[in-house]
């Protein structure tokens, strides 16, 4: 099993999440976050300058089994991209064990119902 986190535009997340879905992943979490790169900007409006350093991002994560890895991958990186600067990260780490909390279900019986 693995977890995925990813970072992608807030402008791209219904993409990503309905090319997750179509990839067989239907349940992920996600929150709205900002974030600093290395482009450093400035925005000055009558007057005022703002900082715009700070941009808006949809963090997402999910785990998933190991033979549905490969699909949840391309599917966010083909729907988070748009070819510029800030498209996203995407971070993979293994898990070592899931555990159901209801039914005490371990590994992949804990993710999905296995029919």
């Amino acid at each position: 099993m693995k977890k995925i986190e990813a970072i992608v535009r807030k402008s791209r997340f219904e993409e990503v999440r309905e090319a997750l879905h179509a990839a067989d992943i239907d349940f992920l979490s996600w929150w709205e976050v900002k974030g600093q790169g290395t482009a450093k900007q400035g925005l000055i409006f009558r007057g005022i300058a703002y900082d715009v350093n700070s941009v808006a991002r949809i963090f997402i994560s999910f785990v998933v089994r190991d033979i549905n890895f490969e699909k949840s991958i391309n599917a966010i990186l083909k729907s988070a991209y748009t070819g510029e600067s800030g498209d996203g990260r995407i971070f993979v780490t293994q898990i070592e064990q899931s555990i159901r909390i209801r039914t005490g279900d371990k590994g992949d019986e804990s993710l999905y119902d296995i029919k």
